[in-house]
């Protein structure tokens, strides 16, 4: 079995905020696949983001068709813990922020 795609620094700075909110393995599969989608010069496809993420060899289309149809995650929580960091560092403190 190859390894899993190496993720970058920067990339990977950010997608630690949320890494509380998957297991392990599912995180794993998380970051390759955002970096993915980042780096795919294509089509916004599970196998263009397998392509840009440079694991089209390593994994099979399963392994990530699978995160977004079988594993145990809620698209929304991460969502919801990268927006705190966002908030806070483009508002400043005090302001009221309404979503609606």
């Amino acid at each position: 079995m190859l390894p899993d795609p190496t993720v970058p620094a920067s990339p990977l700075a950010v997608l630690e905020l949320v890494r509380g909110t998957f297991t392990a393995p599912i995180f794993r599969t998380f970051a390759a696949l955002a970096t993915g989608l980042i780096a795919q010069t294509g089509r916004c496809t599970v196998t263009g983001v397998l392509t840009g993420a440079g694991s089209t060899r390593a994994w099979s289309h399963d392994r990530a068709h699978a995160f977004f149809s079988r594993a145990r995650w809620n698209p929304g929580i991460p969502g919801i813990s990268l927006s705190h960091p966002i908030v806070r560092r483009l508002l400043p403190e005090g302001a009221v922020l309404t979503v609606r």
